[in-house]
């Protein structure tokens, strides 16, 4: 009985294949919609995790001045060396400890130049960043200790400057310091914020203190806490002794700021999933005006088919029988809409995954509430055409021409 009901429908449908094909479209951008948002949704979340794990899942970033809101912050007392170093000996969560400064610098290398961060640091800071050097080697004790002109540098300052030569042993010049290229560090590629982590040359804090800043001042403490300890105790065993270090009294704000990279992927990803939500809400309204559609199309097909129906009718059908005949009809056309639209978001979804060169990650479950949904959106709006359609009056049925 339901096969024949199916079969029946599917003869109806073909029989106006364009009204068909414009009714059921709705219902398939919607359905597209939908999984598309989702779909890509999730791969950006995944990529923001990726790339903070990247970055170090137990990083902690500790920085000079209190953010107080937009554009605005405090004075910023600047950090020494020996603050990272008492950090490192005395909390005992913590694995490695960096002193950073930071500068935007032209580099030179022949006729070649490029603009790129220069960043003032130890041996640490490649454990603390999560950074491996691919090729060349890390700075001796040295070359630390005496501020020589060494330079690593990262893959974009490679390609900028020396355009496929080995640029282990040559020299390049940063503002007025003639540097050696002893490293080039692995590619990393861009960061949750866009910026390109390969554009940056890393020398000896030393060297960038004596050269370049002229001061002993530390821009930023990067931190790395050991495996399995706590990161939020490690925090706020640093915030406490930073607090002594700087002499800040107890009813005084901090003039510094520890980040956790946990706190920030965590920010970041649901930042990203409220913005699918909101986006699959907004797309899944297309459903609703797609069922709309579908309601409209039935009830002009019950107008058109009044004389059959009253035909059935007078043979014996029952109300029943009509009325399920209509929902079928009613949910081959958003079934079938939701089939395409599902093909369309698997195809839609891998070309804007590749488009953004995020990952594809495709949530079966988001498949089959949009096809449920796309099913019952059939049923919801075809069951008031295909309920007028089994009241009919067999007679006056008859006589409608």
């Amino acid at each position: 009985m339901l096969w024949n009901m199916i079969l029946l429908a599917f003869k109806e449908l073909k029989r106006n294949v364009m009204r068909t094909v414009l009714t059921i479209l709705g219902i398939v951008i919607g359905v597209a919609a939908v999984i598309v948002m989702v779909t890509v949704g999730e791969g950006a979340t995944a990529q923001v995790r990726q790339q903070i794990a990247s970055m170090g899942s137990n990083l902690l970033m500790v920085t000079p001045g209190k953010r107080m809101g937009p554009g605005q912050s405090t004075a910023q007392t600047p950090f020494k060396q020996a603050d990272a170093q008492a950090i490192y000996r005395e909390i005992t969560s913590v694995a490695a400890t960096a002193p950073v400064s930071v500068k935007s610098i032209k580099a030179i290398f022949g006729n070649q130049n490029w603009s790129t961060q220069v960043t003032g640091a130890d041996n640490q800071y490649w454990l603390t960043s999560n950074r491996t050097i691919a090729a060349g080697r890390a700075f001796t004790d040295h070359e630390l200790k005496s501020g020589a002109a060494v330079a690593v540098i990262g893959e974009t300052v490679k390609e900028k400057l020396f355009d496929g030569q080995d640029p282990i042993g040559q020299k390049i010049r940063l503002e007025d310091v003639s540097c050696e290229v002893i490293g080039v560090l692995e590619d990393k590629g861009q960061n949750t914020m866009g910026q390109d982590q390969d554009d940056l040359a890393v020398i000896p804090l030393a060297t960038f203190q004596r050269r370049i800043s002229g001061s002993q001042d530390v821009g930023m403490i990067m931190i790395s806490v050991q495996d399995g300890a706590s990161t939020e105790k490690a925090k706020a065993d640093i915030e406490r002794l930073l607090r002594e270090r700087r002499h800040i009294s107890a009813s005084d704000e901090d003039n510094f700021n520890v980040m956790d990279m946990k706190e920030i992927s965590k920010m970041l990803t649901g930042t990203t999933q409220l913005l699918t939500a909101l986006l699959s809400a907004v797309a899944a309204v297309s459903l609703l005006v797609g069922g709309i559609g579908i309601m409209n199309i039935m009830l002009v097909s019950v107008t058109e088919r009044t004389r059959e129906i009253g035909i059935r009718l007078a043979i014996g059908a029952l109300e029943g029988e009509v009325l399920a005949q209509f929902l079928v009809e009613a949910v081959a056309l958003s079934s079938l809409g939701g089939i395409l639209g599902i093909v369309l978001a698997l195809i839609g979804s891998l070309a804007i995954s590749k488009i953004m060169n995020v990952p594809f990650i495709l949530n079966l479950s988001i498949v089959a509430i949009a096809f449920l949904f796309s099913a019952g959106v059939g049923v919801v709006f075809g069951y008031f055409p295909a309920r007028k359609a089994a009241r009919l009056d067999p007679i006056e049925a008859l006589r409608h021409e």
